[in-house]
């Protein structure tokens, strides 16, 4: 096969027929006897589809993006236009593969010049053996066939010159060397390729594309081109079904596990900090909202990360009770000494907030404040606990607070009501040690929304609970939460616009 002529000066414009063509340095020459494969070029940009007669009527589509580096030597630009237009594929099934062409003689006459022009611009040909045409590619031989009926020649609009040229020669070429020029061009190129050669029917380039592509990674670039062309062609081939499992789950969503409530599991079991701190992130960002990720049947439900929640309360319970020696008997022999006490409530109370977290994100934390409000046993073993480790609870109302100051969680009168009879003490006593171990917390942003969410009770409510800070404060100070702001307002509304409504009365 003779290799295309490249020329140094400007091309210019060829005609198109079905006769034996003069030697020309313009003219692209294809057969076995000369052909040396080179790779093709590297940069692709649209996704071509197969070509179409554009005179004859002959069932052949095609498109050219002409964005993409045409190949030198064979291509001669004519126009620019960026806008690619969309045709319609001939066929949207590609079935078994047929027998192997026969070999092309060394010989074989180039018979054929295909006069080719993109859509939007640029033009070549390619003289060609017709017998390789019709071996390769059901489609050229239903097109050769009628062309030489009718007498005459056809002009090809395609997609994408390069891409189109490059599958062509594919024809000419064994297996071996068709994987070789794959891996040259790459995964995107192959694509386009694997799409022109399903277009056009040519059996040995989509066996040989199919096979590279499940042998090698793909970017998601890649991979949602891949998922493109497979929603658009069937292909009957034992490779295909290996890449479709890269692409997709096959088996029903009731079979599958749900893998967000494992890794949840998982997280909140882990004792390697560092590990611990890195999956959380990772974890929540995958679960969150904003993800990116489709979530659909792998989104964590309600449920689950009650029921996640449930067994950090219960093992802090536990460890409280083993901090102020009230654990009971059945739980000594399951007591766990592989960590200092203080490292193994903490890591508790990191995973509640970081549940705490995801709930909000999914504005489903609205009943975890009725659970937090009734820790009875909780409650009682801070009053008697360290306040190194006590401390650590006020950590999980401080979640809390913020988020009903930042309106991020809203919850019935009563939830919010039972939440700060229950934990607005603790906080008070709490705070000098949340500003000496604030583990991420900002206490301005804190005073501040305990302040906010108070304001949202009744005002008979809200006079007990400030004058008990009122109190607390002026004996503690600094080591008790500044909410002065909140407490003039709460003063203005009391006596102040109070006073004024009755008088108007």
């Amino acid at each position: 096969m003779k290799r295309c002529s490249r020329r140094k000066p400007r091309r210019r414009a060829w005609c198109c027929s079905f006769a034996i063509p003069p030697s020309s340095p313009e003219i692209t020459s294809i057969s076995k006897s000369s052909h040396k494969a080179q790779p093709f070029p590297k940069r692709s940009v649209s996704v071509p589809n197969s070509p179409q007669s554009a005179k004859s009527g002959f069932p052949i589509v095609g498109r050219i993006d002409p964005r993409r580096i045409l190949s030198p030597g064979r291509v001669s630009p004519i126009d620019s236009d960026p806008t690619p237009a969309v045709s319609q594929l001939r066929s949207h099934s590609f079935r078994a593969p047929s027998p192997p062409p026969p070999p092309v003689a060394e010989a074989a006459a180039l018979d054929v010049k295909l006069n080719l022009r993109g859509k939007n611009g640029g033009s070549m040909v390619m003289e060609v053996n017709s017998e390789v045409l019709r071996a390769n590619s059901e489609v050229f031989a239903g097109l050769i066939a009628d062309c030489k009926r009718g007498g005459g020649g056809a002009t090809m609009e395609v997609e994408n010159l390069g891409v189109f040229c490059d599958t062509i020669e594919l024809m000419f070429e064994d297996d071996d060397c068709i994987t070789k020029r794959l891996i040259n061009v790459g995964v995107f190129r192959s694509i386009d390729i694997l799409e022109v050669s399903a277009g056009i029917m040519f059996t040995k380039g989509v066996r040989c594309c199919l096979k590279y592509l499940e042998a090698v990674p793909w970017t998601e670039e890649e991979e949602e081109k891949l998922r493109s062309l497979f929603a658009r062609f069937e292909f009957d081939d034992a490779t295909t079904s290996d890449i479709l499992g890269r692409l997709y789950l096959h088996d029903s969503v009731d079979s599958r596990p749900n893998v967000a409530q494992q890794l949840v599991w998982s997280i909140s079991t882990s004792e390697d900090a560092n590990a611990r701190t890195e999956m959380k992130s990772l974890v929540k960002g995958l679960l969150c909202k904003s993800s990116v990720y489709e979530k659909n049947h792998l989104d964590l439900s309600k449920e689950d990360l009650f029921a996640v929640c449930d067994s950090c309360l219960s093992s802090l319970t536990s460890l409280f009770e083993e901090a102020s020696d009230t654990i009971r008997p059945e739980r000594l022999i399951t007591k766990d000494t592989s960590k200092p006490l203080i490292e193994r409530i903490s890591r508790q109370v990191d995973n509640i907030n970081w549940l705490l977290e995801i709930m909000l994100d999914g504005q489903v934390a609205e009943d975890f404040v009725d659970v937090w409000a009734h820790q009875e046993k909780l409650l009682k073993m801070h009053d008697i606990a360290s306040p190194m480790i006590r401390y650590e609870l006020s950590r999980v109302s401080a979640i809390l607070f913020v988020a009903m100051g930042t309106r991020k969680l809203q919850c019935p009168l009563e939830s919010r009501s039972g939440l700060l009879q229950a934990w607005f003490g603790p906080m008070l006593l709490d705070f000098g040690w949340l500003q000496r171990c604030k583990k991420g917390l900002d206490m301005k942003a804190l005073e501040e929304y305990m302040g906010q969410t108070l304001l949202t009770l009744p005002l008979k409510q809200q006079h007990v609970l400030f004058m008990e800070w009122f109190r607390h404060f002026s004996r503690h100070g600094t080591e008790c939460p500044n909410m002065g702001k909140a407490f003039q307002i709460w003063w203005r509304r009391s006596f102040l616009r109070g006073s004024e409504a009755v008088e108007s009365r």
